[in-house]
């Protein structure tokens, strides 16, 4: 399995919160991936959106993938 690199970032609203993206890239033989995850759900703090995105890149990252039908 390849090393993963997740990107954490926030983004002020037009009201004064946030929001939270994450991007996970990987590299691995000849090929690469790189994917960007974005989030409606706002937060009260740029440290509470960084947060949810760490998390959330961990679970990406971390978690099997789900069996397709």
């Amino acid at each position: 399995m390849g090393q993963y690199v997740v990107s954490p970032a926030t983004h002020p609203t037009n009201c004064g919160r946030f929001q939270a993206s994450f991007a996970v890239q990987r590299a691995q033989g000849n090929g690469s991936y790189c994917r960007v995850f974005r989030f409606d759900k706002t937060f009260a703090s740029r440290e509470a959106a960084r947060l949810f995105a760490v998390t959330q890149g961990w679970l990406e990252t971390c978690l099997p993938p789900l069996a397709k039908c």
